[in-house]
């Protein structure tokens, strides 16, 4: 029987249809999936097991019944009862006493026990009645019949090995031992009782266990159904080659166009296009040398079709294939793409967009600005004072414009992946102070205190400067516009080996945990109306994509009602012994 299924096993199956390979308990209906193992199967596989236990129980005990019926008759019939043939008996009755309990409570252990003792009582009986010449000889042959008894094929070579252990130790107690003789009445009798109780023993054992043996060969039979029907109903086509591609064996259900009845004999490469049967092939090599292998092709039937192949190596000779029709799964990862392509085009079409516009508007905006602040500082001449308010109002909106029009500038050139840092050596705290004394009026203005945390030791970067100190003025800004009066904003710049870390700590309102999950995406705002309608919600988003282009990485703690600290930390700094060379060749 080679994996299961002989040649004639096979062939008896060949001509029948799915409905006829099926045995009672498992049949095909309207429902999806297949039921391998009812629970019908499952209580007559349990009650089997059931009465085979209880069949040994009630073997033994009437083994026990027979030999007590025995010593009470021989009792009763003699004048002065026998002493050693009563217990010969006794020792019998025991046995299947002992026998019964073991078979009830132990299992196969209690099997194997219960046989040994059988062995022992059919010895010490024999011994006790005349040896090998004794009317119990036949006892010998109890532990054969016991281990009939249990309905367990390979308990059989213990019994006989126990029976021929017994036969020959009552054959040297014989030689050796002087042994008490049965009177020839009883002998006769006894020796009637030994042959008719282990010949109906043993018969009745070889009954039993003749019917375990074949409900076994039926149970074997259905699972073996019930696999292949499993096999021949799974969703993809399972089958068993030669590493050249040959296949033995097909089960499942074929790519449409194909039948799985013809699939034995054929060579895979046949069902494969032209155009993609090297790839097979070297699919099939790979799997026969790696010990796996996967390919996709189209196939010969049908030049519309996808299919989708998984090689696994059995052994030096085998190889066991799945081959599933993926037609539906390429058409979904065509749409996806093409939908992917479609929104990368409008995404990269709404950034040239908000470029081109921030270009366009930043030139007008200049002259605004240009003359507003003209107007501010009255070089042409004095000015009311309400004409010089709004001409302060009008470039401080400019600028407020202005550095929207910047942050989405940035923005669309980091999501079209055009962003080019301008790398640089620097000292990081020129930046931060940079910032800082930029955002000092603003803050006095608001009546927060604003306060810096700088190194004494340089903090020597390469990195882009103008990114660094956009990092720090959008996250001072942001911290100064969710910190109410009379609060703090601190920011603070230090060193963690070559990493820069950027700190700015506020005492404002905080964040809740749905916002907190929400801050850092472009467009992205918390705070109520007022505070929403200060930013474009561009700042964080920004900052966490300057940090990612430098290697870095933006951190949010907050707590609300108690503030928020954000944390930059990027790869920039230059070590100091670099520094040393630096300076050293210089000089």
């Amino acid at each position: 029987m080679q994996g299961g299924w002989s040649l004639q096993r096979r062939e008896s199956l060949q001509g029948l249809t799915g409905e006829a390979k099926l045995t009672d308990h498992v049949r095909r209906t309207d429902d999806p999936g297949l039921t391998l193992i009812s629970p019908k199967r499952r209580r007559r596989s349990a009650a089997a097991a059931d009465a085979e236990r209880r069949f040994a129980v009630s073997w033994h005990l009437a083994w026990a019944l027979v030999m007590a019926t025995a010593a009470g008759v021989v009792a009763l019939r003699s004048a002065q009862p026998p002493a050693m043939e009563l217990a010969a008996l006794g020792v019998s009755a025991a046995a299947g006493l002992v026998g019964a309990v073991l078979a009830e409570m132990a299992g196969v252990t209690g099997a194997a026990l219960a046989i040994l003792v059988w062995a022992a009582a059919g010895g010490a009986a024999c011994l006790m009645t005349g040896g090998g010449s004794g009317p119990l000889e036949t006892w010998c042959l109890a532990p054969l019949a016991a281990s009939a008894a249990f309905g367990r094929p390979r308990l059989l070579a213990l019994g006989a090995a126990a029976g021929v252990a017994a036969a020959a130790a009552v054959a040297l107690g014989s030689t050796f031992l002087v042994l008490p003789k049965t009177p020839d009445p009883l002998a006769t009798w006894l020796n009637l009782l030994a042959l008719a109780t282990t010949g109906l023993g043993f018969a009745a054992g070889l009954v039993a266990l003749q019917g375990k043996v074949k409900g076994d060969d039926a149970r074997a039979r259905d699972a073996e159904l019930a696999l292949r029907e499993a096999l021949d109903h799974q969703p993809q086509l399972l089958m068993a080659l030669y590493p050249g591609g040959r296949i033995l064996e097909a089960f499942g259900e074929a790519p449409l166009g194909l039948e799985t009845r013809h699939m034995a004999g054929r060579n895979l490469s046949d069902l494969v296009s032209a155009d993609d049967r090297a790839l097979v092939e070297a699919a099939l090599t790979r799997a026969a040398s790696e010990g796996s292998s996967d390919a996709a092709f189209v196939p010969a039937h049908d030049p519309q079709g996808w299919c989708v192949l998984t090689l696994r190596r059995m052994s030096s000779t085998r190889l066991v294939g799945a081959l599933r029709d993926a037609r539906a799964q390429r058409s979904r990862e065509a749409e996806l793409h093409e939908a992917r392509e479609k929104a990368e085009q409008q995404n990269a079409g709404k950034s040239r967009f908000l470029a081109n516009m921030s270009h366009e508007l930043r030139t007008p905006l200049n002259a605004i600005m240009g003359f507003s602040d003209i107007m501010r500082q009255r070089l042409f001449g004095p000015m009311s004072e309400r004409y010089a308010e709004y001409a302060d109002l009008i470039h401080e909106s400019g600028e407020h414009l202005l550095e929207l029009i910047n942050d989405i500038l940035d923005m669309s050139k980091i999501e079209a992946e055009r962003f080019e840092l301008a790398r640089e050596d620097f000292d990081a705290r020129d930046a931060v102070s940079a910032v800082l004394r930029l955002m000092r009026g603003q803050a006095d203005r608001a009546g927060i205190s604003l306060r810096g945390d700088l190194p004494a030791e340089p903090l020597e970067a390469d990195a882009d400067r103008r990114a660094v100190k956009q990092i720090a003025f959008n996250l001072i800004s942001n911290a100064l516009k969710f910190t109410p009066k009379g609060g703090a904003v601190t920011v603070s710049a230090r060193a963690e080996g070559p990493m820069l870390e950027i700190v700015v700590a506020d005492t404002g309102v905080g964040l809740s945990p749905e916002d907190l999950s929400r801050i850092g995406r472009p467009y992205e705002q918390a705070g109520d109306a007022d505070q929403r309608a200060a930013g474009s919600g561009l700042g964080l988003s920004l900052v966490r994509a300057f940090a990612r282009l430098h290697g870095g990485e933006m951190t949010l703690q907050s707590t609300l009602g108690e503030g928020t600290t954000v944390t930059v930390r990027m790869p920039v700094l230059v070590e100091r012994e670099a520094q040393a060379l630096g300076f050293a060749a210089d000089g």
